[in-house]
């Protein structure tokens, strides 16, 4: 009863509800099922690797096409998620000028993807373009397609399906050939080189159409009836102002298949004028440039569509523009070669190639070198402006050193005025006495005229006796600057022994010099200051002997020459010189005198040593003192 009652209690309205709860657990179940294996699906299509087919109209290695090709595996290599197996087949009856029956190859293609249809189909060029079109439906019905690398004049839009994408590009000559006009101005002849197969002989009709508005201002010739060979040979003698225009040499007119590359190196190298072309493939190797097709433009573009519908995108909706020239490129090796200047290139442009210049080439040694030269140059500077400012100091001191000699020799005279008073006394004494008996014998009756003529030579030789103690007088006391020159140095010394002989008779004191007559020394020196070297120390002697009460009172003035040095020796018969003294007498300042300064001897070593000589004092073995003077002889 209870249990009735219990059933009976549940209403309607909670059953309805619970139900309702089941069916949302059941329906979320069942999506995260779904998402689950579609998940499991995207892991496995994306370990299962992606089958494409390449189908190439004249080569894996035939130029241009071969390099489109290239850089579309690169782009597809590197960009898909999915792993590729790229399978390549090539359209070989594209390079002949009767191509034979296709059957064969579609019977080949056929048996090889028969159950194993590709995932996608790209065709490289024109005539394969034209051969998947035509065979679709019994070779890939189902498999997408994408019809790149191929001018878009060559596609069949009407046979176009919703599984087809195209990546075209677009040809314009009368661009490329306007080009040529701009960069060579003289150009007045245009030859095309173009083979004689059925896709070239359908490019030279598309170019003879498009070129009318050119036609009055350059002729074209057309090479494409003619052998390869006999090409050569008209490009090797070209007339003045022309140029030529690569097109394509796949066969030539007697039926030889050529490779691009090899056919345009043979006529770069014998060809007389510029090489042109709007195929990118090419550049770098055997033509000037202009504007031309991109190969990594279009790789790129031709792997985004071929990414997209492997993705699931459908073909149909995967809508290119087709592909124009690039920005105009030239090849700075060629354009040196053919005298082109760059001012005609057009605004822009990129010129590639260049030979790097010395400072790019060599940057761093050439970096080093500058371094290294700046471092010089500054040393070099550095010791310049060092030796400038020891010149002037040089010039300053030697300045300062004959304002102290000329101080010196002042003091000196101070010295020698007695005897310089004696030294004129006597020839104006005797002046005076001959003129008086002259006039004395004029008043008498019978002057004995050659006694006078006798008085007069006497008063001319007396009075050159004056006239020469004054000149010597004033040249010691001369105030002028440094000066070197040629001297003979026994005369030089010879005058400054005439000079201080009276004042050495005056102090009882012998001076003796002894020079041998046939010795010449010739010095380079200021004779003022060499005469003021001397007279110091024959003063200095005349002092030291002074202070002897007995004995020999000598000074003595001996020359010689000893190896390349004219010698001065200045002996005396004095007290010597104390041994403690010896390293200091020639120090300024340094005297043994109550009354003296101490900068006579200190005068007398800089002056030496100015003139590049040497000065020593020692003491003689018999007593006195005895300095040494060396000076480098001239020459």
């Amino acid at each position: 009863m209870s249990g009735r009652n219990s059933i009976a209690s549940i209403k309607p309205r909670d059953v309805a509800a619970t139900l309702l709860w089941l069916g949302v657990v059941l329906w979320w179940l069942n999506l995260q099922l779904g998402q689950v294996a579609a998940a499991e699906q995207r892991d496995v299509d994306r370990r299962e690797p992606k089958r494409v087919l390449l189908l190439h109209s004249f080569g894996r290695d035939f130029l241009p096409w071969s390099e489109y090709a290239r850089s579309i595996k690169a782009n597809l290599e590197q960009r898909s998620p999915w792993p590729l197996d790229i399978q390549e087949h090539t359209l070989l009856t594209a390079r002949f000028i009767a191509p034979g029956p296709e059957g064969p190859f579609v019977e080949y293609l056929r048996s090889i993807y028969e159950g194993h249809p590709p995932d996608i189909v790209m065709s490289i060029g024109g005539p394969a373009a034209g051969f998947v079109q035509r065979h679709r439906a019994e070779l890939f019905p189902k498999a997408p397609m994408v019809l790149t690398t191929v001018e878009e004049r060559l596609i069949d839009r009407a046979s176009l399906t919703e599984r087809d994408a195209v990546v075209s590009v677009r040809h314009d000559f009368v661009a490329a050939f306007r080009n040529v006009l701009q960069v060579l101005p003289d150009t007045r002849t245009i030859a095309l080189v173009i083979g004689a197969s059925k896709l070239e002989r359908f490019w030279l009709e598309e170019v003879k159409k498009d070129i009318g508005p050119l036609e009055e201002r350059v002729s074209f010739v057309w090479y494409g009836d003619l052998p390869f060979d006999e090409i050569l040979k008209k490009a090797s003698v070209l007339p003045p102002h022309t140029a030529l225009f690569w097109g394509l040499m796949s066969v030539d007119a007697a039926g030889v298949v050529h490779d691009g590359e090899s056919a345009l190196h043979r006529l770069r190298a014998v060809a007389n004028a510029p090489i042109f072309c709007f195929e990118e493939s090419f550049f770098g190797r055997d033509i000037v440039g202009g504007p031309m097709h991109s190969i990594p433009e279009l790789g790129q573009k031709t792997a985004d569509a071929a990414l997209r519908i492997l993705g699931g995108e459908k073909p149909a909706d995967v809508k290119i523009e087709p592909i124009a020239y690039a920005v105009p490129k030239y090849d700075w090796r060629e354009l040196q070669r053919w005298g082109i200047s760059e001012s005609n290139l057009p605004q822009g442009s990129e010129v590639l190639f260049r030979e790097p210049r010395i400072w790019e080439k060599y940057r761093w040694q050439l970096a080093l070198i500058a371094a290294v030269i700046l471092v010089q140059a500054g040393l070099i500077s550095g010791l310049l402006h060092e030796r400038r400012g020891r010149r002037l100091a040089e010039v300053e001191s030697r300045q300062r050193l004959a304002e102290l000699a000329h101080v010196n020799r002042y003091s000196a005279v101070g010295e020698l005025t007695a005897s310089i008073a004696h030294e004129l006394n006597q020839p104006l004494g005797s002046i005076l006495t001959n003129a008086e008996t002259a006039e004395l014998m004029l008043k008498g009756s019978s002057p004995d005229l050659q006694e006078i003529r006798e008085i007069l030579a006497d008063i001319r030789r007396d009075d050159q006796r004056a006239s020469e103690v004054i000149r010597r007088l004033r040249s010691v006391l001369k105030k002028a600057p440094f000066e070197i020159r040629d001297i003979e140095l026994k005369e030089t010394v010879r005058e400054v022994i005439g000079f201080v002989g009276d004042v050495a008779s005056g102090r009882n004191t012998v001076l003796s010099f002894h020079a041998p007559p046939d010795l010449e020394l010739n010095v380079k020196g200021d004779p003022i200051q060499l005469q003021q070297v001397v007279l110091n120390l024959i003063l200095n002697a005349l002092d030291a002997i002074s202070e002897v009460q007995r004995g020999k009172r000598e000074v003595s003035v001996i020359m010689g020459r000893s190896a390349n040095h004219a010698e001065i020796r200045v002996g005396d018969t004095g007290p010597g010189i104390a041994v403690a003294d010896l390293k200091t007498i020639f120090d300024p300042f340094f005297t043994t005198k109550p009354e003296g300064m101490g900068m006579g001897l200190a005068i007398v070593r800089t002056i030496v040593e100015a003139h590049h000589g040497t000065i020593s004092a020692e003491n003689q073995p018999f007593g006195g003192a005895l300095f040494t003077v060396r000076l480098p002889l001239a020459g």
